[in-house]
């Protein structure tokens, strides 16, 4: 019996209680928290996307001494875009990272999707050396003419035209096979040759916009989403900030728990797009990460990216040549073409020697070798057959982009920004801090 009547006065006392708050609560200003806070979430969230991409190019200013300065400063601070280079401003943080994001999807993605060699196997060498012998071809007499006036200009101009012509016939006779032994050495040392990571990198840092185009062309709709959530998440973690105040009737509360709200919906925004990496149920309910719910479509857009902007046959062309290993590609192409040389001299070839000397025969053969180099991998620029050859990587890319395990895949699209999501948490919570103050500044203290 005695039980009986504590709990009936304490059912009482809780309504008497409930009662009082209830009516002592301004309620238009109680209301207004949760609204308040969801509003602050979505301008969080929006903001955040644009503080992700925007800028693609620093927007700030130089202060002189800042550069020295920021080596002193703490590693989270020089983290901040454009510090270490002794500005103060933003600069989006997906293409500040576009460095390392090249390196992260080589790391984590592109070494697994394909060594250098299987590439180079789907660009088919066979159609590449086609390509260059019709392209090739016209050209030789031009190379031919250029070389001899450069090297041995009295010996050219004696011949007969007849024996000039032959020497060019048995030149662009050669060209096939000459070409096609070029394309057979690329492939068996396209490892040493090309590297993609270098290639990956440098393209990314030279072109930050193509990093933000990744996230935005297979990502925008898991980002508008974020962008909403902010204003849910930020209505829901406001009731419980609103009975808080309506309690305690503390200055300080709104703009404190405001902070809380705002960090938590930008870590919220963040966690419902990149985790969990594999399907779960929280409360019966299935979570999976709005990303990786569409690993196949953002397999087809990123591989469509890589094919057709970063690695290219024009591209690998252009490392083969020009990249750091460019001395030994042309080195090896020069050793591989100079055989024509010498066939294309035929049964004459000891006269010629024995007339324009061992030396400047061998150094004839050398120049024309070396002429031959550009021009053999000139084809690789054609925008129209690189872009054919392009299909076959995008095939490729996109095969091994579905395959790839989830938590590799979202590592190759978070990673290179991870470290740096404190900023856009703290940007949420000063967005938060400045909410609250608003409040009391509108409403006053305790609703």
């Amino acid at each position: 019996m005695g039980r009986a009547c504590v709990d009936a006065c304490w059912t009482g006392c809780s309504v008497d209680w409930f009662s009082d708050w209830a009516g002592d609560i301004h309620w238009v200003a109680f209301v207004s928290i949760p609204v308040f806070t969801g509003v602050i979430g979505f301008l969080i969230n929006w903001s955040g996307l644009w503080m992700l991409f925007s800028p693609v190019k620093f927007r700030g200013i130089t202060i002189p001494g800042m550069r020295e300065l920021a080596t002193v400063l703490p590693r989270k601070i020089q983290e901040v875009p454009g510090v270490l280079q002794g500005g103060i401003g933003w600069q989006g943080i997906v293409p500040a990272r576009a460095a390392k994001m090249g390196s992260i999807a080589v790391d984590k993605a592109i070494a697994k999707l394909g060594t250098p060699s299987e590439f180079y196997q789907q660009l088919e060498p066979d159609q590449i050396a086609e390509h260059i012998v019709t392209v090739f071809r016209p050209e030789i007499p031009q190379l031919v003419d250029e070389v001899m006036l450069r090297e041995h200009p009295r010996l050219w101009r004696d011949l007969p035209r007849p024996v000039r012509d032959a020497v060019v016939e048995r030149v662009q006779a050669q060209l096939p096979a000459v070409v096609t032994r070029v394309t057979t050495e690329i492939g068996i040392h396209i490892d040493q040759l090309l590297d993609p990571k270098i290639m990956v990198i440098d393209h990314f840092q030279k072109n930050p916009a193509l990093v933000v185009r990744i996230f935005r062309d297979f990502g925008q709709r898991e980002l508008n989403l974020m962008v909403w959530f902010g204003f849910i998440f930020g209505f829901l973690l406001g009731i419980p900030v609103a009975v808080v105040d309506s309690i305690f009737h503390q200055a300080w509360l709104l703009p404190v728990l405001g902070v809380v709200v705002g960090w938590l919906t930008n870590a919220l925004g963040m966690w419902l797009i990149f985790e969990p990496t594999e399907p779960r149920r929280i409360l019966g309910i299935k979570v999976h990460g709005l990303f990786l719910r569409r690993q196949d479509q953002a397999a087809e857009v990123y591989a469509q990216i890589i094919a057709e902007d970063v690695i290219t046959l024009e591209r690998i062309g252009d490392f083969l040549l020009d990249g750091p290993r460019g001395d030994r590609t042309r080195q090896m192409l020069a050793t591989a073409l100079r055989p024509a040389i010498d066939k294309a001299a035929g049964p004459l070839r000891g006269a010629v020697r024995v007339a324009v000397g061992a030396t400047r025969f061998d150094t004839i053969r050398d120049s024309v070798a070396r002429e031959a180099v550009g021009r053999t991998l000139t084809p690789f620029k054609d925008p129209v057959f690189s872009a054919r050859q392009a299909e076959k990587i995008r095939v490729l890319i996109a095969r091994r982009t579905k395959e790839l395990p989830p938590a590799d895949f979202v590592d190759m699209m978070r990673s290179a920004i991870k470290e740096d999501e404190w900023m856009l948490y703290a940007h949420g919570a000063i967005m938060g801090l400045a909410g609250g103050f608003l409040h009391l500044w509108i409403f006053g203290v305790g609703s």
